[in-house]
């Protein structure tokens, strides 16, 4: 029996950026997959960066880490929330990487001493990437980042546009994001922006087939119908990506719009219809909540919410898991002087980060929760900030901070471990992606996650001081997950307050809609007794 040949969808986005195309790429791969089909994906990033393990979360979002312990961008985190698909080293690539290869290799003499130039070596090897992202799956979505017209781009576009000719027509569906802004003034909305997206795009060889159309409303069948003739595409491809309340709608809303059919179509893919009771079910949940907690959210990254977007989604997760609404309050760590405004949440989260910075208003932060008994979950750095009031404030060691903020500190209770202090490059002493623990019986980690032995993703550099256990236990810290050869904490947690845990690794990033993580639902089970208490 001949296989069935492999599809790959490319997703494109013009007039400006944030439109959303990480979304429309994870709702495709959703409604697909809900198909019965195997997805996977592939984000390009044109930006010269290696990854973006060095950026400021605040110029460029969170960054999100898979299992292998890749250094990824965050749309990552919106197709492993989307789907089924985990994703890895092989699942992002910037023009970095791909330019670090070629170069790599043209020293080495794999060229023979010939030109090395953009084309064919760079576009030849963005589409080995493309071919070595999609084993394994039926269906690649690959989703260009920026937008068309940015000159980092173009080598990408045009190894997207050779795809096509090299795999087959039928093979490639592109599908194209832009913009179609609403005039008030006049009352219209304004399909021009988009017709010079697609104009730009068709001048680089590639003729989009399916049009997403960014939009704040639906779009009448009159203005799809002006679309499609100056755009030269079906009017069935013209799909309104309107605003939604919950991003969680937008599969619904493409399905309904008829994105699924459209592209299976352009493919000459035949399956069934999708099976979409899981999103109806998160959809109903997420419209019709029951009730509302509001969470403290105390960081230094609080200006761009996508610096905590893998944060910001697992709370929302835990609040479907009890159809609650959750109210996010952002509190900036470095202006947080009186803890007294956290007064009115239900739960405080203090999140990960890096530096001095902020240090002592997440401290602040932890003091008040553990004192007012109210619900807390600190999360990497969050987890340190929870050893570091503790030790100061309960097991009376004064001074105790991590050497990362204080090297002199008379307690270095958070510190390097020896192994990486010899380490000179920035992530080469970070704990990254998958490693193991051991759930201490009885403990609220235990009651959480139901089993003894799991594995979480790490995004850190220092660790729980080991010489400090026995003296943070004794004052009535329970060290309630460890790695299995009893080195590294993993969970702390206070056994005499309703619900206080930290965690050395980043649980969000292995939260879905569908499967909320059982610490986040736990939490938010907490904030909402909390609530009903006071």
């Amino acid at each position: 029996m001949t296989p069935r040949p492999k599809k790959f969808i490319f997703v494109t986005g013009g007039v400006l950026s944030g439109l959303g195309k990480g979304l429309s790429a994870a709702a495709i791969g959703s409604l697909l997959e809900a198909r019965g089909l195997r997805v996977t994906f592939l984000k390009l990033d044109p930006y010269l960066n290696v990854d973006p393990g060095t950026m400021n979360p605040v110029q460029h979002g969170e960054v999100y880490v898979t299992d292998d312990g890749a250094e990824t961008d965050l749309d990552l985190g919106h197709y492993e929330r989307y789907t089924r698909s985990i994703t890895g080293q092989v699942n992002n690539v910037t023009a970095g990487r791909v330019y670090n290869e070629v170069i790599t290799k043209e020293r080495r003499g794999d060229y023979l001493g010939g030109t090395v130039q953009v084309i064919p070596h760079i576009t030849d090897e963005i589409k080995r990437r493309v071919h070595l992202a999609s084993e394994g799956a039926d269906i690649l979505i690959c989703e260009v980042g920026g937008t068309v017209g940015d000159i980092e781009a173009l080598p990408f576009l045009e190894a997207v546009r050779q795809f096509r000719s090299e795999v087959g027509r039928d093979n490639v569906c592109y599908v194209h994001l832009a913009l179609v802004p609403y005039i008030p003034s006049v009352g219209e909305l304004k399909t021009k922006p988009l017709q010079h997206s697609v104009k730009e795009l068709q001048a680089l060889g590639i003729a989009p087939d399916v049009l997403l159309c960014r939009t704040d409303r639906d779009i009448p069948r009159s203005v799809k119908k002006k679309i499609a003739l100056f755009c030269n595409v079906d009017e069935a491809a013209v799909i309104s990506a309107r605003d939604v309340e919950h991003i969680y709608e937008v599969p619904l809303v493409f399905h309904d719009e008829g994105l699924d059919e459209t592209i299976t179509r352009s493919l000459g893919i035949w399956t069934g219809e999708p099976q979409l009771e899981e999103w109806g079910r998160v959809v109903a949940a997420v419209k019709n909540p029951v009730g509302t907690v509001r969470i403290a959210m105390v960081g230094k990254y609080v200006d761009l919410s996508d610096s905590y977007k893998s944060l910001n989604e697992a709370l929302h997760h835990g609040g479907i898991a009890h159809r609650t609404k959750v109210e996010i309050e952002y509190f900036d760590s470095e202006k947080l002087d009186n803890p007294e405004v956290l007064s009115h949440c239900d739960g405080i989260l203090v999140p990960h980060g890096f530096g001095a910075r902020g240090v002592e208003g997440k401290v602040a932060a932890v003091k008040y929760a553990r004192e007012s008994r109210t619900p807390y979950f600190g999360i990497c750095y969050g987890m340190q900030m929870a050893v570091i009031e503790f030790a100061r404030n309960v097991a009376g060691l004064d001074g105790a901070n991590s050497t990362e903020v204080d090297p002199d500190t008379p307690h270095p209770v958070i510190c390097l471990m020896e192994s990486q202090e010899e380490v000179d490059e920035k992530g080469g002493t970070m704990r990254l992606g998958a490693w193991p623990c051991e759930v201490r019986e009885g403990t609220k980690a235990y009651a959480a996650y139901g089993k003894k032995a799991i594995s979480e993703r790490h995004r850190h550099r220092l660790e729980f001081n080991p010489e400090y256990k026995d003296r943070l236990e004794a004052a009535g810290m329970t060290l309630s997950g460890m790695s299995p050869d009893g080195r590294l904490a993993e969970i702390v947690e206070l056994a005499d307050h309703p619900w206080f845990v930290g965690s050395q690794y980043h649980p969000e990033f292995k939260s879905t809609p569908f499967e909320p993580h059982p610490l986040f639902t736990d939490f938010i089970g907490a904030a909402i007794k909390h609530a009903a208490d006071d």
